[in-house]
């Protein structure tokens, strides 16, 4: 829960509360007002990167940019507790450190050509100066983000036996699985829909799998994507056919077993596994580099989270919404 601490932010959330329709506001952290125009904007700009990032990954383009927009006002909330940390910090970042990463972006992305990149930062009415400013608070955020996870404690050997007993399906090779899929939208696209209510739709509907209604039944009545009509089922698929996040699930699911609902980009999804044929693993010694490097991932992720946990409750924040 929210812990309300500064009087000035809170005074702040009761004035803008009735007039936030009318001047766009999206959200009051601390006292400091995002505009909804200030959402789009940072919108705009983490677009430009992922357009040169994936130019030639089409489809990685597009989930990244789907899970943008159903992130894009908690990312921007975050982002201001962030560097309100870093402020009080009393932290900097050096000028040429940005004008480097920018000259990176303009090397790798651009071929070097500077006037081709400000031609396209100016086709999305992005000047450079604007595009800088996001950048250093970017790099404020990426930097504030290391420095948490770095504290973490490397793998242990009981970790690491632990951690490949547990996942020891994800590096079977030749093995198949035949499941089905619910897909629920964080945005159907109808009015008055959220996330978080979409998120107890999906959960509502797991319930009931679990108390016995049919799978393919429930699909057909719920789910939003290609299969929906099939129940969604899908036939026989290899590991590497398959969404890694999704194949890690699904083949860690026994012969009839459900899944919890997983958030995926711009959807939450629930999965049955219909039937499996299991491949050989690969061994401990093969794998060790790798599963010390998951264990590591996992331990920061978990670092940073109760980190930004920490700064949620020390802050007085409002949400309005886009």
């Amino acid at each position: 829960m929210i812990r309300i601490l500064p009087l000035l932010a809170l005074a702040a959330v009761s004035t803008l509360s009735a007039q936030s329709s009318s001047n766009g506001i999206a959200a009051v952290v601390n006292g400091r007002v995002i505009t909804r125009s200030e959402v789009r904007e940072a919108v705009n700009a983490q677009e430009q990167m992922l357009h040169m990032q994936f130019q030639n990954d089409p489809a990685t383009l597009q989930r990244e940019l789907s899970n943008l927009h159903a992130t894009a006002l908690d990312s921007l909330i975050d982002r201001e507790l962030i560097l309100a940390e870093f402020k009080r910090l009393g932290a900097s970042l050096k000028s040429q450190w940005i004008d480097d990463d920018i000259n990176d972006i303009i090397r790798k992305s651009f071929k070097g050509n500077r006037d081709a990149f400000v031609k396209e930062l100016a086709s999305t009415g992005m000047t450079v100066k604007k595009f800088r400013e996001l950048r250093e608070k970017m790099m404020i955020v990426q930097a504030m983000r290391g420095k948490q996870a770095a504290q973490q404690a490397p793998a242990t050997p009981k970790e690491v036996e632990d951690f490949y007993a547990k996942n020891i399906d994800r590096w079977r090779e030749g093995g198949m699985v035949k499941f089905s899929k619910i897909t629920i939208p964080k945005f159907s696209g109808e009015a008055g829909t959220t996330p978080e209510g979409q998120r107890k739709l999906a959960e509502e509907i797991r319930r009931k799998i679990i108390n016995g209604a049919d799978f393919a039944t429930t699909a057909k009545t719920y789910s939003q994507d290609s299969h929906a009509e099939d129940g969604g089922a899908y036939d026989w698929m290899a590991r590497n056919q398959m969404n890694p996040a999704l194949a890690d699930v699904v083949f860690g699911l026994k012969q009839g077993g459900i899944s919890s609902v997983i958030e995926e980009e711009g959807y939450y999804i629930i999965i049955a596994c219909d039937a499996i044929k299991h491949g050989s693993a690969k061994s401990l010694k093969e794998l060790r580099p790798e599963i010390e490097h998951a264990i590591s991932s996992e331990k920061s992720k978990g670092t940073i989270d109760k980190w930004m946990e920490g700064l949620r409750k020390r802050s007085v924040i409002k949400k309005f919404g886009l």
